[in-house]
């Protein structure tokens, strides 16, 4: 243990010695372990804000659906009440579309229904500013009733103080007078937005108007769209569904007639992706560090040239190859070793600095780097392993001198 420490103590010395070019050794080590501290801490940071508003968007979402055209599979209103009833569910609603449209002070404005269930309510990742979501009383008796978002109720009456007021809205030749009950809050700006339009709108209404403007009872739908509770499994949860359905519709076992798209199958494929263009980035940038290595053992080299006479000197006075080869590979590894942790603080300042700009710029694209002990500990072994085997060469050239050989060189 004395040893090493005096090894240390010898390396920090030679270094302190040669302090520029030591650090224009360090210097490859530096731009390879903060280039990769930086990608994985900005790749890390977009990645937690991109699954947090995904997952604000469609956490727990799942869409079960009819693979066959025909009635006979179709879901029915009797098998929306038994998946109610299935474990780990939270809410069932169906969703249809109709469009319209409505003459407002500022022109005409295309209307986009959605026409759903009162679970709905639960689906939505806005939640309701003023008023109340449809309940069940007025989905049973086909009310025109509606939900409406704040920026489009700016955009039909100049303000969000709406609740109790009507939009008349011609829905394929028929008008239907639609009483405002609830405004939903503006969805916040971000990675994820959707736009229908300067000139478009968009209600949400019980799916039971249907019958009111077709004039005949929905009963068949093509696909349930189903959230589940907070802690289960979705996919089990999705498993149970489809095993009802195909047992309500008598389903032989060959078949695959109910198909499910999960949310988180979604998530899982977005992670992936970012986790491969991080991985590939990081490792191109990884490249400099070996560079650096290179550099090292150049720099190595050279110090057990300038070294010979020492090492004639140590090796005469009976010091062991080991010792040697543990001086000069003790002072690479030294080397390597600061270079990373420079590199590393360098790196999470950059990403910060990064992320602070960003968000400057565009508060909408905001994220904190997320570099993660983890990364911080391989990339600091990894410096140091770098230091080990450009190390080595250098070392073993300086432990095979022979005393003889050392001392006669000038």
């Amino acid at each position: 243990m004395v040893q090493i420490y005096e090894y240390v103590k010898m390396a920090f010395s030679n270094i302190k010695h040669n302090k520029v070019r030591s650090f224009l050794t360090m210097l490859g080590i530096i731009i390879g372990i903060s280039s990769v501290i930086l990608i994985v801490g900005i790749g890390n940071g977009a990645k937690n804000v991109i699954t947090s508003q995904m997952s604000d968007i469609g956490e727990g979402q799942i869409c079960v659906y009819s693979g066959d055209s025909t009635d006979t599979y179709y879901i029915t209103n009797k098998d929306i009440e038994k998946i109610k009833k299935l474990d780990g569910i939270k809410a069932v609603s169906v969703q249809d579309g109709m469009q319209g449209k409505v003459q407002a002070l500022k022109g005409d404005f295309d209307v986009n229904i959605t026409c759903v269930m009162p679970d709905y309510k639960y689906f939505s990742n806005t939640g309701i500013k003023e008023g109340r979501f449809f309940n069940e009383s007025e989905y049973n008796a086909g009310m025109p009733v509606c939900t409406i978002g704040e920026k489009d109720a700016i955009s039909l009456f100049g303000t969000t103080n709406v609740v109790g007021m009507k939009i008349p809205v011609d829905v394929y030749g028929t008008n239907i007078n639609f009483k405002i009950v609830g405004v939903e809050k503006a969805k916040s700006d971000s990675f994820i937005s959707f736009d229908y339009g300067e000139k478009s709108v968009s209600i949400v209404v019980p799916e039971t108007m249907i019958r009111k403007v077709y004039g005949v009872e929905i009963d068949n739908f093509y696909a349930v769209y189903i959230l589940a509770q907070k802690d289960a499994d979705t996919y089990e949860v999705a498993n149970s569904v489809t095993k009802m359905l195909n047992n309500n519709h008598k389903v032989k076992a060959d078949e695959d007639i109910y198909m499910v798209e999960n949310f988180s199958d979604y998530m899982s494929i977005v992670n992936t992706v970012i986790n491969i263009v991080t991985l590939i980035i990081s490792l191109i940038a990884a490249i400099s560090l070996f560079v650096g290595g290179i550099g090292v053992m150049n720099i190595m080299l050279v110090s057990v040239t300038e070294r010979t006479r020492e090492i004639g000197i140590r090796k005469s006075l009976g010091a062991k190859t080991k010792s040697i080869m543990l001086q000069f590979l003790a002072e690479s590894v030294i080397i390597t070793l600061l270079g990373g942790i420079i590199g590393i603080i360098l790196g999470i300042a950059c990403a910060t600095g990064i992320a602070s700009i960003v968000s400057a710029i565009n508060p909408s694209l905001a994220f904190t780097p997320d570099v993660g002990v983890g990364a911080i500990f391989v990339a600091a072994a990894f410096s140091s392993i770098v230091g080990i085997f450009f190390g080595i060469y250098p070392a073993k050239k300086a432990a095979k001198l022979s005393p003889i050989e050392a001392l006669r060189r000038n």
